[in-house]
């Protein structure tokens, strides 16, 4: 992270690059710290609930503000040589990876993988599976906030309302995973049995606080991303409707005006 943030930082000095940016990009590198070296981190083995925070966070927030930052504009402009890398970074493997149903899969596929198999357990007791996962989780929401925000360039550009019905999948298997974890069995229970300090809430509770985390804090966290999207909607239908109207100023006067319309000529030009 220090090594990253630093690159970041010190090719934005060297740019024009808007300080919005950065402030976005840095604050993604501090949510990490926070749920992996805080006071939170400390129960994150102790209490369901806790870990789920963390989940959320890694999914949601730190990618979606690691997006904000443009890192992979900031990298393109920062590298000398890098036509090979835009060459293939359009190139069908790229296309056919970024394709909406497979990110999809990329942003649901982890939580469901982590909360119903083994999985679970496992990252309880193996630091380095439980990095790797927070790890794949960090770059599932990247990939799919990269996609979807249009910042950086991307080997795609597919409609605004496809990131929409996306979002929306995303909700609704929030709330699949949150009743499963709520009315389900308890997850690792021996293990949460052995390491309860005595005080909080009991194992069903704490599950059930938990799956309430991932299932409405997964939605609020995205909201931030539901309101970027519009805007960034909004935004481009703007840019085009003025370009369009320069095109109109500038296209003869004969003829009809839905004839110059870009859009409308080729569907009722004249036989």
């Amino acid at each position: 992270m220090l090594v990253s943030g630093t690159f970041y930082v010190r090719a934005a000095r060297r740019r024009n690059w808007p300080p919005g940016r950065t402030t976005a990009f840095l604050a993604g590198l501090v949510t990490i710290v926070v749920v992996t070296c805080s006071p939170l981190a400390v129960y994150d083995t102790t209490f369901f609930w806790v870990r789920a925070v963390q989940t959320v966070t890694l999914l949601m927030i730190t990618p979606l503000l690691l997006a904000l930052g443009a890192p992979v504009r900031l990298l393109l402009d920062s590298l000398p040589r890098a036509a090979w890398l835009r060459r293939h970074g359009r190139g069908p493997l790229a296309r056919a990876l970024t394709f909406p149903p497979v990110v999809t899969v990329v942003l649901i596929a982890p939580v469901l993988v982590l909360y119903l198999t083994p999985l679970y357990d496992l990252t309880l007791r193996s630091p380095f599976v439980d990095g790797l996962v927070r790890l794949a989780l960090v770059g599932a929401g990247f990939t799919y906030f990269w996609t979807r925000l249009g910042l950086d360039p991307t080997p795609r550009e597919d409609p605004h309302l496809v990131s929409v019905w996306i979002a929306f999948a995303e909700v609704i298997f929030d709330g699949a995973l949150g009743l499963v974890l709520w009315l389900g069995p308890l997850l690792a229970p021996a293990h949460y049995a052995a390491v309860h300090p005595g005080w909080g809430p009991d194992l069903r509770t704490d599950q059930i606080i938990g799956a309430g985390v991932l299932w409405i804090g997964g939605d609020v966290a995205g909201l931030p991303f539901v309101v970027a999207l519009f805007v960034r909607w909004a935004r481009d239908d703007e840019r085009r409707a003025k370009q369009i109207d320069v095109e109109l100023d500038e296209a003869p006067s004969t003829g009809l005006w839905w004839e110059q319309d870009p859009a409308l000529a080729e569907r009722f030009k004249r036989r």
